[in-house]
């Protein structure tokens, strides 16, 4: 039970296997508000974003969609609106595009519910695909009436599910094959399940599963190359190795290839913890074409296609650096764009100004070019869409932030007081069970900053913060929680911290 709670923090020394960890090995420095128990930031205003968020010259910034939660994996439907997927709130939502001019999202539809944590969302022969945790569903989807026929059907199941890297992302290739990316369950392990730490393919239909390849601890993003038709996907490298080993990954992707995780990070190098004796899977492991800074948190990646985009663009790749959290000083937490040439892989800065001198005011997950020639990328931390616009291709000002729909009242109204105070009981045993004064005590463990919880009505209702607690953002740990114990837990969690 502790060496559960103890993966995110300090203690994971026993999970890692060594005894020689130094103290920043151990840091968890995540956003104070996305750490822990809560939503995340406010919607940044339009005097925010014009103060804090910069691209390159030519280039306008604006809050193209907001109330979002936990917004992550985006894709532009043939009319022109976009599809998000919520995966907190089991919710896949399309955002009508902007018919006014006003360079926002002119509304909210809701298109799915009920899902199991959907993340990666593609469009294929009249069908929406949606990645679940454990499954590929898919519905008809008509994209000038913007709405689903029938209920999905899965045509995948069985995936491995559960473990740290619970994301599941789903592209069609060139081949049109169905691609779906499955991350590790762990840190650093030998995965039972080879398809883990993978990259799988389908038939549309679901039929013909084959691993692609493997070695890849969360590859959360990956594209097509269009003027070579590559395949290149981001990579998460492992945590509690100190500040600046190993680095996060961009790897291209071969049929069958081996990529090195859990035996070796970066350049062939053997992890401290299970390299020994795994030199000749080592050897012929496949390196990064690119690495990013280590613990950036790589996610979407999406090759610039459309002609409206600006020339130094084309061909490019965007990258969404999600941000450290095992790590003293915050890194990452910006958009990056990556060209090609003569000498490799140039990376540069696209979009920066989410973190500043450790302040967060959001988290970059996905990049999408729209049919406008402007790249969206969402934002977890925020719930946001932002719009990067060329203003030489007719791109608007920034925008105001939409109104965002505070939570007030009491979140546990809807409960008797027989109920609450049954509820809170067995709540307080479970956050003493599982050790989460950890990180919300008085006096945390050394390289741990605490995080206090006050203010948690104001963030949540009872459903925000059980649906968190059973999709916490990193290092929270998933914890082994029913349905019930969640609720217990929060109900514990809104009586002490209101």
């Amino acid at each position: 039970m502790r060496r559960m709670v103890w993966g995110a923090v300090a203690g994971l020394a026993v999970a890692v296997g060594s005894c020689q960890l130094l103290p920043e090995k151990y840091a968890v420095n995540a956003p104070l508000g996305h750490l822990l128990f809560s939503r995340g930031a406010d919607a940044p205003d339009a005097e925010t974003v014009e103060a804090r968020i910069r691209a390159p010259a030519g280039f306008t910034v604006g809050v193209w969609a907001d109330g979002l939660p936990n917004v992550r994996m985006l894709r532009f439907t043939p009319a022109g609106d976009l599809l998000a997927s919520l995966p907190r709130a089991g919710e896949v939502v399309l955002l009508e595009r902007d018919a006014d001019g006003d360079g926002a999202s002119d509304g909210r539809r809701p298109l799915l519910a009920d899902l199991d944590r959907p993340h990666g969302l593609d469009l294929h022969d009249g069908w929406l695909y949606v990645a679940e945790m454990g499954a590929v569903a898919r519905v008809r989807f008509d994209a000038e009436a913007r709405q689903v026929g029938g209920a999905p059907e899965r045509v995948v199941t069985g995936l491995p599910s559960g473990g740290n890297h619970w994301t599941r992302t789903v592209r069609f290739g060139p081949d049109g094959w169905l691609y779906v990316s499955i991350g590790s369950s762990c840190n650093v392990c030998i995965e039972r399940d080879p398809r883990r730490a993978a990259l799988v393919r389908y038939r549309p239909d679901g039929s013909g599963e084959e691993i692609h390849a493997t070695g890849l601890r969360n590859a959360v993003g990956f594209d097509w190359r269009p003027d070579t038709g590559e395949l290149y996907a981001t990579d998460n490298g492992r945590d509690l190795l100190g500040d600046d080993f190993p680095p996060c990954e961009l790897n291209r992707i071969e049929r069958g290839g081996f990529y090195g995780w859990p035996f070796a990070n970066g350049d062939r190098i053997p992890d401290p913890d299970l390299g020994a004796g795994r030199e000749r899977e080592i050897a012929d492991s496949i390196p990064p074409v690119h690495g990013f800074r280590a613990h950036n948190a790589p996610l979407g990646i999406a090759f610039a296609r459309g002609g409206r985009v600006p020339e130094a663009y084309r061909g490019a790749a965007l990258v969404a650096l999600h941000g450290s959290w095992n790590r003293t000083r915050k890194d990452g937490y910006r958009v990056v764009s990556l060209h090609w040439g003569p000498g490799g892989i140039e990376e540069r800065d696209f979009l920066v100004g989410f973190e500043q001198d450790g302040h967060v005011i959001g988290r970059p997950v996905d990049v999408a070019e729209g049919p406008d020639g402007a790249f969206y990328v969402s934002d977890d931390y925020a719930g946001v869409v932002y719009r990067v616009a060329f203003e030489g291709g007719g791109a608007r000002g920034s925008a105001a932030a939409p109104a965002r729909r505070e939570i007030s009242g009491d979140p546990l109204g809807s409960l008797d007081a027989a109920e609450r105070t049954a509820r809170a009981a067995r709540g307080e045993s479970l956050y003493q069970a599982h050790a989460c004064a950890a990180c919300h005590g008085a006096e945390p463990p050394p390289g741990v900053v605490a995080k206090p919880l006050a203010g948690l009505a104001g963030r949540h209702d009872l459903a925000s913060l059980e649906a968190l607690l059973a999709t916490p953002t990193p290092p929270m740990p998933a914890l082994p929680l029913s349905p019930v114990e969640r609720r217990d837990l929060a109900v514990y969690l809104f009586e002490r911290h209101p």
